[in-house]
C-alpha cells in the first residue's frame, strides 16, 4: 500500500474507498433517464440489480484523492525521460494550441472535401515536407503508430515483389541489433525472418550479410543511427548488397532524430521508411495513443501505398481512391489528423535549421552524457555515439547491484529510468537518450545520480536492491504482479 514517510515514521495513506463513509456525497447525480413516457430508457437487461458500491466521501476528500495521485504521476513536463528508443522529449505547447484551433478541432472525417480544404492542404503540405526530410518521394499518414508503419511498409515490399511475379521473396533479414518490433512485423506480414549478427562495432556485418542474401530474399529492416547508437557508416555497401540481390531497404525510422538536416534515408538508399512522430517531431508519446507513423516510399512504390492519398490540382485538394496497386486502408478513416497537424506546426516552427539543430543537440547531449559516466559503467561500443548510447552495468553486477536495481534506485533520485536489458546483445544492459530539450544541467545531475549509484554497488550495494525508497510504491514482487496482476481495487468484495 502507498506510504507517506515523516520524520523517520511511515503512515499509509487511505485510498478512497477506505475513506467512505455512509452518509457523505461530493456530488448529486441527475435524476436517471427516461423516455417520453416515463419510461426507463435502458434496457431492463442491462439494468443493475443492486446500487453500485461507491465509495462515500465529501468533495474536498473526492479532490484530494485525485489530486494526490495527479501529483504522483512522472510525465515529461515534470521530468527527464531518458529513455534510449523510445525519444520521450519535450511536446511544445504550441503544438496543442494548432490542434485547439476551431477548424482543426471541430473537423469530422465525414465533412465534404469542399468543408475541409484547410484540412487536405495541411495533410499535402505534412507529406511533402516528410518526403523532403526523408529523400523520400511520396508518403501515407494513414499508420497510427510505429508499429502500424513497419506493418504498412512490409506490406508494400510484399506487394511489389508480387507485382512483379517474385512470390519467392518471403525472406526479411533483420540485424540483431533491430528493434523488437522488425522481426515481429515481418513474421506478421507473412514473411520468414533472418538474424545477422553485428560486428564488434555494433554494426551490420557485410561479410555475414552477403551469405544472408539470395533470391528469397525480400528486403532488410535496418534503423540508422542503429539500436545501440551507432551509425551505419558501410549503409551505402549495405544498400547494394541487397538491392543487387533483388531486396528492398526497409528504414525503421525510430532514430530519425539523429539525423535530421544532415542526411537522409532516401540518400543512403533506403526504398522505404517510417516515421515515428512522437519521437522525431515531438507529438505526445505513451498513454495507448494516439499516434502517427507515416510511411515514406520512393517514386516506384508509391502506386502501394494504402489509398485514399491527398492530390492537389490547382488551388483545390482532394482525396484519391483510384489506386489499383493500392494495399488498402491500414486505418480508419485517414489517421489520427490531430497527430500529424501537432507534427505540422512543430516541423514549421523548427525549420530547417531548427530541425538540424535539433539532431545536432540530440547526439551532443547524449556524447556529453556517455563521456561523464563512462569511467563508472561498461561502453561495450565506445563513448562516441549518436543520439543515445548503451551501457552495461557488468561491473555492478559483479558486486551484485543488478541493471534492474540501478534503474530502480533512480528513482529515488527523481529520475525516470532508462530503458533496461534492450538490445539483448548487451549483458546488463541500459539504453540510454537525455534528448535535445535536456539542458546541460540537467543531463550533469543525471550523470551524478549514476555516478552516485555506481560507488553505492561498491559501498553498500543493499541499497540499490532495496531501492526505491522514496517514491509512492515501493519496490514491487515483479514476478508475483506478473502472473498474478491484480488491475483493479476490490471494493466490492
Amino acid at each position: 500500500m502507498p506510504t507517506i514517510a515523516t520524520q523517520g515514521l511511515q503512515f499509509r495513506e487511505p485510498l478512497i474507498f477506505e475513506r467512505s463513509s455512509s452518509g457523505r456525497r461530493a456530488a448529486s447525480l441527475p435524476a436517471s433517464a427516461t423516455s417520453a413516457t416515463g419510461e426507463v430508457a435502458i434496457p431492463a437487461a442491462l439494468l443493475r440489480k443492486s446500487a453500485p458500491a461507491w465509495p462515500e466521501v465529501s468533495e474536498p476528500e473526492a479532490v484530494r484523492h485525485f489530486l494526490r495521485l495527479s501529483q504522483q504521476n512522472y510525465s515529461i513536463d515534470t521530468g527527464m525521460f531518458p529513455l534510449g528508443s523510445c525519444t520521450m522529449k519535450y511536446n511544445p505547447k504550441i503544438n496543442e494550441e494548432v490542434v485547439s484551433l476551431p477548424g482543426i478541432a471541430g473537423c469530422h472525417p465525414y465533412q465534404t472535401e469542399d468543408q475541409v480544404q484547410g484540412e487536405l492542404a495541411l495533410l499535402w503540405a505534412l507529406e511533402r515536407l516528410l518526403c523532403e526530410i526523408a529523400g523520400m518521394d511520396r508518403a501515407t499518414l494513414q499508420p497510427c503508430a510505429g508499429a502500424a508503419g513497419e506493418f504498412t511498409g512490409l506490406l508494400i515490399i510484399r506487394a511489389y515483389h508480387l507485382h512483379r511475379g517474385e512470390a519467392q521473396r518471403d525472406t526479411v533479414i533483420v540485424p540483431d541489433s533491430s528493434h523488437g518490433t522488425n522481426p515481429a512485423t515481418a513474421a506478421r506480414c507473412g514473411f520468414k525472418t533472418v538474424s545477422i549478427p553485428s560486428n564488434s562495432r555494433g554494426r551490420v556485418d557485410l561479410d555475414v550479410l552477403r551469405a544472408a542474401v539470395g533470391p528469397n530474399t525480400a528486403g532488410i529492416m535496418l534503423t540508422n543511427p542503429n539500436t545501440v547508437g551507432v551509425f551505419e557508416g558501410d549503409i551505402s555497401e549495405v544498400a547494394k548488397i541487397v538491392h543487387d540481390a533483388g531486396g528492398l531497404l526497409y528504414m525503421d525510422g525510430a532514430n530519425m532524430n539523429a539525423i535530421l538536416g544532415v542526411t537522409r534515408p532516401g540518400d543512403m538508399g533506403f526504398d522505404v521508411m517510417h516515421y515515428n512522430l512522437h519521437k522525431t517531431m515531438s507529438t505526445p508519446h505513451g498513454g495507448g495513443g494516439p499516434g502517427c507513423g507515416p510511411v515514406a516510399v520512393k517514386e516506384f512504390l508509391a502506386p502501394f501505398l494504402p489509398r485514399p492519398t491527398v492530390i492537389r490540382e490547382g488551388d483545390r485538394y482532394r482525396w484519391e481512391s483510384d489506386l489499383p496497386l493500392s494495399i488498402g486502408k491500414v486505418h480508419g478513416y485517414h489517421g489520427n489528423f490531430g497527430i500529424a497537424a501537432r507534427a505540422y506546426a512543430y516541423i514549421r516552427t523548427q525549420g530547417a535549421e531548427g530541425l538540424r539543430e535539433v539532431s545536432e543537440r540530440a547526439v551532443l547531449n547524449a556524447n556529453y552524457l556517455a563521456s561523464l559516466i563512462q569511467e563508472a559503467y561498461t561502453l561495450p561500443f565506445g563513448s562516441r555515439c549518436m543520439h543515445e548510447f548503451v551501457l552495461s552495468a557488468d561491473r555492478q553486477k559483479a558486486l551484485g547491484v543488478s541493471a534492474l536495481d540501478v534503474a530502480k534506485r533512480l528513482m529515488d533520485f527523481g529520475f525516470y529510468p532508462p530503458t533496461i536489458y534492450f538490445p539483448l546483445i548487451v549483458k546488463e544492459c541500459m539504453m540510454i537518450e537525455p534528448t535535445e530539450t535536456e539542458t546541460p544541467e540537467t543531463v550533469r545531475e543525471f550523470a551524478e545520480a549514476m555516478l552516485q549509484i555506481a560507488r553505492e554497488a561498491e559501498t553498500n550495494p543493499d541499497l540499490p536492491r532495496s531501492a526505491p525508497h522514496h517514491t509512492p510504491v515501493s519496490r514491487l514482487d515483479e514476478t508475483t504482479a506478473a502472473r498474478n496482476p491484480v488491475l483493479a481495487y476490490n471494493c466490492c468484495a
